[in-house]
């Protein structure tokens, strides 16, 4: 089981805050917004909350 990817925050040239996935040799693998990502880990349960239902 892979650990959970790290995500750094960047803005971009438009000020809009950004999260990015490296890879082991640290080009980026996967570039988000901020709120859309944030937006889906909100979204997401986690085990305990669905274990307990």
């Amino acid at each position: 089981m892979a650990g959970k990817a790290r995500r750094t925050t960047h803005r971009s040239s438009k000020g809009t805050k950004l999260y990015a996935v490296r890879d082991k040799k640290g080009r980026f693998k996967d570039i988000q917004t901020y709120k859309r990502a944030h937006r889906a880990d909100l979204a997401r349960k986690s085990k305990a909350e669905t274990k307990s239902k």
